[in-house]
């Protein structure tokens, strides 16, 4: 709007019209010698719903605006969601559907880990057929829940932030989104079962390269691609020894 003013003058106006106001301290946002901006004119509750709902939307339009990235992107903030609770995925395992239960442990750009007490389990987006939350189990992390505040990690977090935060995988799911290929480079030497669609590998991963992991096995080894499999999941003592008993047999009779 003009007013027809120069700016010093409609300067002084204004100042002295500021001077003149009731001022109203908000109890919520100045409180002693703090003093913050609101984030809406809404009340805090409603503000924090509407930004939920944005939020949902606005991945909704993405991802119908590329439905290519459809499928991981929704997979992605469902896992999130989950994190550290139970769920149910259902992958597909030679024409028929296969159930993988356990607690979502490391969420990254194409896979999900979850972990039960028997195994570790990484499952890429493109074999997950749906995920869902079992029923009757509760949705909050733990019954109880304790905050440490560690002055140690906060001073080696300002200071050496990229050492700190490699050397600690909860550190890495906060700050990062790995890619399964990155998430297998930091367990090299662990005995994995992988399983494709036509056969499934027991080895221990020796190497990882851009599109394919090396399994070794007694002597034996097998080069994969990552992008053919169906999951990965760590292999027990009991399926060691039990590999090694039957190469022993094999290696008798031949």
């Amino acid at each position: 709007m003009k007013t027809g003013m120069r700016h010093s003058d409609y300067l002084k106006n204004l100042l002295e019209e500021r001077r003149h106001e009731d001022k109203k301290i908000d109890p919520i946002h100045e409180v002693g010698d703090h003093i913050t901006s609101p984030p809406s004119a809404t009340s805090l509750e409603e503000n924090k719903i509407i930004s939920e709902y944005l939020e949902q939307k606005n991945l909704q339009t993405l991802a119908n605006a590329v439905p290519e990235f459809k499928k991981p992107l929704i997979l992605k903030k469902f896992f999130k969601m989950k994190r550290n609770q139970e769920v149910i995925v259902y992958i597909d395992h030679k024409a028929n559907i296969k159930e993988i239960c356990g607690k979502v442990n490391a969420i990254g750009r194409d896979f999900v880990t979850l972990t039960n007490l028997k195994e570790r389990i990484w499952i890429p987006y493109n074999s997950i057929r749906s995920a869902n939350s079992p029923s009757g189990v509760p949705t909050y992390e733990s019954e109880h829940q304790n905050f440490i505040y560690d002055n140690d990690l906060k001073r080696k977090l300002i200071t050496d932030f990229g050492e700190t935060v490699v050397k600690r995988e909860v550190l890495i799911q906060q700050f990062f989104e790995e890619s399964l290929k990155g998430n297998l480079e930091r367990y090299q030497g662990v005995w994995v079962k992988a399983v494709l669609p036509d056969q499934t590998v027991i080895g221990k991963i020796t190497s990882v390269c851009e599109e394919c992991i090396l399994l070794h096995s007694y002597g034996s080894k097998k080069e994969i691609a990552i992008s053919d499999l169906t999951y990965i999941c760590s292999a027990r003592l009991f399926t060691q020894m039990l590999l090694m008993g039957k190469n022993m047999i094999k290696s008798m009779f031949q």
